[in-house]
């Protein structure tokens, strides 16, 4: 087994800011790291890994991982024990191991000439899953010209966390006065109380469906229980949320929960915690970082065990290098996806 990687810096359309500051690059550009993994059979398969700050992850993190690893001990044939490996590596480096997991099954399914989706026996229903586009913080103006430019897409994600949020979600409903709105804090609010006086607000909005970690994943689970109890929508775990083991304390906190293959080291991670927390009886999102088409396909595999889907990270970039499944008016396809199996993705040009 060959493994090739290499860093590619996205570069956002717009300058992107969330409630922790600036992302990627001072919101200018977002860095990832793409790999290949080819054995001597001539069986390969692409992979992306989009680290964030926020787990103390970077294109640094996982390129000193990816040395680590003895790429004689990934094998196609054996996915569960390739994983187990590469565990043993390294605790944590999720983001790392979620490229080294998506080239792995994009090898596997080439060979069984099968969609990710066929092999984990989900599928995938057209014409039924919409992904929302992001609108990040901006001042009121730049807000306006955003949501104009969003004008296909029928959900918008509102960023909030910033001093002007009223000022800005007034811009947003002078361009879009009753579209649908989910609204993501980033564990801007500190208190319960300060949270739920926000949420309050939010609410009397008529058109906001609900809200992602409106507090810091460090906050105490009573508080974040009571803010559950007494919000008037419903509120998603995302920060609190990382994999299959979280599922216990998020059916306290959250109506549901924003599952990203980032943060739980690829699809195999992604696969178990959305089925755990629709076993808890949790609504099902899939989110994503910035990223290339590789991700984002990779993400839409999943999509049939979602309620929800934000996978715009690609939309919101100006060099995507990859072409995979489309998102037209916001609905994802692999209609036209350039590969009928494994990820269905190929590069540009």
């Amino acid at each position: 087994m060959n493994l090739k990687h290499w860093q590619f810096d996205l570069k956002f359309t717009h300058v992107w800011r969330i409630a922790s500051g600036p992302g990627g690059n001072g919101g200018v550009t977002y860095p990832v790291v793409f790999i290949e993994l080819r054995d001597e059979q001539g069986r390969s398969g692409l992979g992306e890994s989009a680290p964030s700050t926020r787990y103390k992850e970077n294109v640094d993190t996982v390129q000193a991982f990816l040395a680590k690893v003895d790429v004689q001990r990934l094998s196609f044939d054996d996915l569960d024990g390739s994983m187990a490996y590469l565990d043993s590596v390294a605790p944590g480096n999720h983001a790392a191991k979620t490229a080294l997991n998506i080239a792995l099954l994009d090898g596997i399914t080439r060979q069984a000439r099968q969609p990710i989706c066929d092999y984990l026996k989900l599928g995938f229903t057209e014409k039924r899953h919409v992904t929302s586009f992001s609108i990040g913080i901006d001042k009121p103006d730049v807000i306006r010209k955003k949501v104009a430019e969003a004008a296909e897409y029928p959900v918008l994600k509102l960023k909030v966390g910033s001093p002007e949020d009223r000022q800005n979600l007034a811009a947003l409903r002078e361009s879009a006065p009753t579209k649908t709105v989910r609204v993501d804090a980033n564990e801007a609010w500190k208190t319960k109380e300060e949270a739920l006086r926000q949420l309050e607000w939010l609410h009397e909005d008529g058109h906001i469906e609900f809200i992602e970690q409106p507090m810091p994943a460090s906050s105490s689970p009573k508080d974040m229980a009571w803010l559950k109890e007494r919000s008037p929508m419903p509120i998603f775990g995302d920060e609190s949320y990382h994999n299959a083991g979280d599922v216990s304390l998020s059916a306290d906190c959250f109506h549901g929960v924003n599952v990203k293959l980032v943060k739980t080291g690829g699809i195999s991670g992604a696969y178990d915690a959305l089925q755990a927390a629709r076993k808890a009886g949790l609504k099902t999102m899939i989110g994503c970082m910035i990223e290339s088409s590789v991700l984002i396909t990779a993400a839409a595999h999943l999509a049939d065990l979602t309620d929800h889907l934000d996978i715009d990270g690609n939309l919101l970039i100006s060099n995507d290098p990859y072409l995979g499944a489309t998102a037209e008016q916001g609905i994802i396809s692999f209609n036209e996806a350039p590969e009928k199996f494994g990820l269905q993705v190929r590069a540009r040009g």
